[in-house]
């Protein structure tokens, strides 16, 4: 089965992420599309296994199979769990219905180990920046912005909302390049000191719900296991009929 069929036709969640789902869009902003699959459990069975990701068909558009992204999930990998709660849901079956009923299982404390991690790599690129050319690339200080405050606030409140909200306009004067660096600076450092402070009173748990999760991976795919296909309609023709070749 080539990669591109596995995304049209088992989509189980679609949905817009980027600049359109954060609320900070403008009129030249991409559309970034994001989705998980669930690969037929037979696929499994062979030797070479259906990809755990693919790219594409259509531009700025990338998904995850159901296995690999409830896996980054539970690492409470940022880009998965705000995929997740993305308020621009484009497509969602019954799977899927059910894998946005877990959001809160994947929650934890890990969250703040893993977004100031990749907020850590992110500062590290905007200080060279700075160091080489005199001013850090304005979008990245933007969405370092956005994620510091948006990993507080889950830290503070248990609940991750990627939507900026009321703080649409000061994150676009920075993407601007109209607020001097060293005031973003103060900024990120302010935030990662909340963040962190949050983390010792979150009501999040310690670590998300593994079991629930595996339980769901579980139940999904020997559900698509029992799902008849064509070449079983063969296989008990052939066996019916007295074995392949029998007339």
């Amino acid at each position: 089965m080539e990669p591109e069929t596995l995304v049209r036709d088992h989509t189980v969640y679609a949905c817009v992420m980027g600049s359109r789902a954060f609320g900070l869009a403008t009129e030249d902003s991409d559309t970034d599309r994001r989705g998980v699959f669930l690969a037929p459990t037979e696929l499994f069975w062979r030797f070479e296994k259906p990809p755990t990701h693919v790219e594409g068909p259509a531009q700025e558009q990338f998904s995850w199979e159901l296995e690999r992204f409830c896996e980054l999930a539970l690492r409470a990998n940022p880009n998965i769990l705000e995929c997740l709660h993305s308020p621009l849901v484009e497509s969602v079956d019954d799977t899927g219905r059910e894998l946005l009923a877990l959001r809160e299982a994947f929650l934890s404390r890990r969250a703040l180990e893993t977004f100031t991690r990749y907020a850590h790599g992110q500062r590290r690129k905007l200080d060279a920046d700075v160091r080489v050319h005199g001013t850090p690339r304005w979008k990245h200080a933007m969405h370092l912005l956005r994620l510091l405050a948006s990993a507080r606030d889950l830290l503070r409140t248990g609940v991750l909302t990627i939507d900026v909200g009321d703080r649409r306009e000061s994150l676009l004067a920075v993407k601007r390049g109209e607020v001097p660096w060293p005031e973003v600076e103060a900024r990120m450092n302010r935030l990662t000191a909340e963040g962190e402070e949050a983390a010792a009173s979150s009501p999040l748990p310690a670590e998300p719900d593994r079991r629930r999760v595996e339980d769901f991976l579980v139940r999904v795919r020997r559900t698509s296991a029992l799902q008849p296909d064509p070449y079983d309609e063969v296989v008990q023709g052939v066996v019916r009929g007295g074995g392949v070749g029998q007339r």
